[in-house]
């Protein structure tokens, strides 16, 4: 799968290497304000978040009124949950950002 080759280049690795290094929150913020936009950034924020609520049993419905995201972008996070190599669940788990939801 051509898609999955951007995992495998030098570039992408050295990516990969330089985030694992990192120390420390500030450390973090300070990588990612140089490396992205603030609009990719948001963009990524959203998506842990969609991530955290669709785990957590939240609808698409209350996803988008909440994160302002669009449904689309929810159906692909939760592509991701669904079949992915699991990233989203173990960070949030990794962190404690999985909470169950209260009914």
């Amino acid at each position: 799968m051509a898609g999955k080759d951007i995992l495998h280049r030098p570039e992408t690795e050295q990516l990969f290497r330089s985030i694992v290094a990192l120390d420390s929150y500030e450390e973090c913020a300070a990588f990612l304000e140089d490396l992205c936009t603030l609009k990719e950034l948001r963009d990524m924020a959203q998506r842990l978040k969609a991530a955290q609520m669709l785990l957590s049993g939240f609808t698409y419905d209350q996803i988008q009124k909440e994160v302002e995201i669009s449904t689309a972008t929810i159906s692909r996070v939760n592509r991701c949950i669904q079949y992915g190599p699991g990233g989203y669940e173990h960070q949030l788990d990794k962190i404690g950002a999985l909470k169950e939801r209260k009914k």
